[in-house]
């Protein structure tokens, strides 16, 4: 109920009606390496659909940083996951993914997972937080996101290189999951 209360007072930056269903939560873990991850970063996790999945598949010594910037579902997130050993939840932007990492002592984040709506969100907040992305992901990581539709899909290839994508056809709206990396 929480989570339609804050689309209704901000539908631009919330952009679904309810949080993600199990089907696009699984398919999102899918291309996670969780053995070999250290750092896992989750841009708007929101009342933390995927961000449970994230903490129970982590292992213990992974670091995973929540960027969170509605303050209602900080809050939830705080009182849902107070006990977690390595997880950092920021009330803060995505495009000051950097400046996150730097202040937990990490250079770089193996994953970032994402459940902005990149297609409702302004262009310039958009390439800001892509930017960031890039330099957050250095050589190596891997940037996952969903869209309902792929309109920006031709915005998302002028930062990453699509390694593929995956479809979550039992969710509501069925959803498109793009698996990516920074260009060579």
């Amino acid at each position: 109920m929480s989570f339609l209360l804050e689309y209704i007072k901000n539908p631009r930056l919330i952009g679904a009606i309810a949080p993600s269903g199990k089907e696009l939560t699984k398919k999102m873990m899918v291309p996670v390496n969780f053995q070999k991850a250290d750092v896992i970063v989750e841009f708007g996790p929101g009342t933390g659909s995927f961000t449970r999945d994230l903490v129970i598949r982590r292992k213990p010594s992974t670091a995973l940083i929540l960027i969170e910037q509605n303050k209602s579902f900080c809050r939830e997130l705080r009182e849902l996951l107070c006990n977690q050993p390595n997880l950092h939840i920021i009330h803060g932007n995505a495009e000051n993914v950097c400046e996150y990492l730097a202040k937990f002592g990490y250079d770089h984040a193996d994953y970032i997972v994402s459940g902005l709506p990149f297609t409702s969100l302004p262009t310039e907040v958009s390439n800001r937080i892509l930017g960031a992305t890039q330099k957050a992901l250095g050589g190596t990581g891997r940037f996952i996101t969903f869209q309902y539709t792929m309109l920006k899909r031709k915005f998302f290839e002028r930062y990453f290189d699509i390694s593929h994508v995956l479809k979550a056809v039992k969710n509501l709206p069925p959803a498109n999951i793009l698996v990516m990396k920074n260009k060579v």
